[in-house]
This record gives C-alpha cells, sequence and structure tokens, in this order.
C-alpha cells in the first residue's frame, strides 16, 4: 500500500510540471499538470520561528488522470481554495485519493501590469526612501473601513519574485493567515491579488478581505482578472447604477469620479 498524507492544504497554483531530466522531455511527462499546495497548520505559526518558513514548504500534486467524482473534483479545484485532501504517494509523486473544498478563497496572478494602482507606487516610493526590501500598508474603501492589506516585496536584478510566489518558493501564507487572526469576526473568503507591475521593480501581494466585494471586483476589472464589478452590477443592484461604492477604473487605474478611487484609499 502506497504511504498517505492527509491534512488541510491551500492550493497555491496550478501549473505545468517543470523539465527535471532529459528522460521525463523525452517521455513527455513534462507535458503533465500539477497542483502546488501548501499544508495549512493546525496552530498559528510564529512567524519569529527560525524553521517558521519551512513550515510552508510546497508540494506538488499530479492534477491529471483521475476518474469519475474523484476527476470532477480534482478539475474544479481553483487557486486559493483551502482543501481536506489525502494525497497517496508512489516514487516521490503525489496523487489526489480524496479532496473536499471548504474554503473557496481566491489566488490571482498578473505579471507585467500596466497602470499600477497609486497606493502601490507610493508605498513603494516610501520603501525606497526607507531603504527597505518589503513593506505594507492598510487599504481602506470609501467610507474609512479596512478592505485589504497590501504587501509589496522588492523584485531585485537577477531575482524573480513573482515565479517564487506563484510557485509557493516564497511563502505568501503567513500573510493570509495575519489578515484571518486580525479580523475574528469576519470568516469572508479572501481573494489574493499578485501583482508584477511592467513600470517598477517590485511584486505586489494584496490580500482583499471580502472576495465578493467591490473592491475585489475592481481589481479583477481594471487587470483584466476574471469577472469583475461591471459583469455584477446588475445581480447586485436592482437599479444598475452600481450604488455609491461602485467606482469604474480607467486603464491607469484612476476612477471616473474624481472623488473615489477603490485602489487609492488608505
Amino acid at each position: 500500500m502506497n504511504p498517505t498524507t492527509s491534512g488541510r492544504f491551500r492550493v497555491h497554483d496550478r501549473r505545468q510540471r517543470p523539465d527535471i531530466d532529459d528522460d521525463a522531455a523525452r517521455s513527455g511527462v513534462d507535458d503533465a499538470e500539477e497542483f502546488v499546495l501548501v499544508e495549512l497548520a493546525d496552530e498559528p505559526v510564529d512567524p519569529t520561528d527560525p524553521d517558521a518558513a519551512d513550515r510552508y514548504d510546497p508540494l506538488y500534486a499530479t492534477a491529471e488522470g483521475y476518474d469519475g467524482d474523484l476527476a470532477d473534483a480534482v478539475d474544479a479545484l481553483r487557486p486559493g481554495f483551502v482543501v481536506d485532501a489525502t494525497l497517496a504517494w508512489t516514487d516521490g509523486s503525489a496523487r489526489f485519493r480524496e479532496v473536499e473544498v471548504v474554503r473557496e478563497a481566491r489566488f490571482r496572478f498578473a505579471d507585467d501590469v500596466e497602470g499600477m494602482f497609486e497606493a502601490a507606487v507610493e508605498t513603494w516610493r516610501q520603501i525606497r526612501a526607507d531603504g527597505e526590501p518589503v513593506g505594507s500598508i492598510t487599504t481602506r474603501s470609501n467610507d474609512g473601513d479596512p478592505n485589504g492589506a497590501l504587501y509589496l516585496f522588492a523584485d531585485a536584478p537577477g531575482s524573480d519574485t513573482f515565479e517564487e510566489v506563484r510557485t509557493g518558493r516564497l511563502p505568501i501564507e503567513p500573510l493570509v493567515a495575519r489578515v484571518n487572526d486580525s479580523r475574528d469576526d469576519d470568516d469572508d473568503p479572501r481573494e489574493v491579488f499578485v501583482l508584477r507591475p511592467a513600470e517598477y521593480e517590485f511584486v505586489a501581494v494584496y490580500v482583499v478581505f471580502d472576495r465578493d466585494g467591490v473592491l475585489a471586483q475592481t481589481v479583477r476589472d481594471t487587470y483584466d482578472l476574471g469577472v469583475g464589478l461591471a459583469a455584477g452590477l446588475d445581480a447586485n443592484y436592482p437599479d444598475g447604477d452600481g450604488g455609491s461604492d461602485s467606482p469604474v477604473l480607467d486603464d491607469a487605474g484612476d476612477s471616473d469620479d474624481d472623488d473615489f478611487d477603490a485602489l487609492d484609499r488608505l
């Protein structure tokens, strides 16, 4: 019987398996897709613990070749989902034996984006002025309520911070856990946007508190990352005008309404 691992995992990404060696490339194994998974701890992880980063080491599970209901369940997984799963191991490779989605948070990745929103740019300028490689701010809605946590990481020459985040080598789970811990009365699914702007040498990790809220929809619209605000206006607001807190951003991330910019309220 193959050894198994059971636990709660974050689905970090789905990607084509990278080349491992020439034999794999010749056999076509490298064409298979796999999920990048990060196991979630039962208890909070102390970020000052020397082994904290190792706690979020990614593991990889085959995304293809399942049958029946399990095939449907695996195919429905999306980056950001939290799942309870049992993995079976064969020769160092993992396959799902069971999987159940317990939280439909989402991760969305966009590289080389144009029109980075001003809150991120101004924070990056402050980080550089202070000589720091990492910084963060809390963004707020038009009403002054916190709606997201924005983290910026330097993308230095010779490094690829965006790829390290996407593949789980640079853990962002502690950032999501920090948000969850700070919002005890809020169990909304989060939406995490990982954005690398074309004009600046940083990577933004934006943990938006409400996956279904105006801010998340606006970011999706602005950077073409899925169904956004425009598609939900009629469903969310019977009068069709989107209400007072529904901005429409142009390509530069600016609002047509000079009094409101969902991406620039600190």
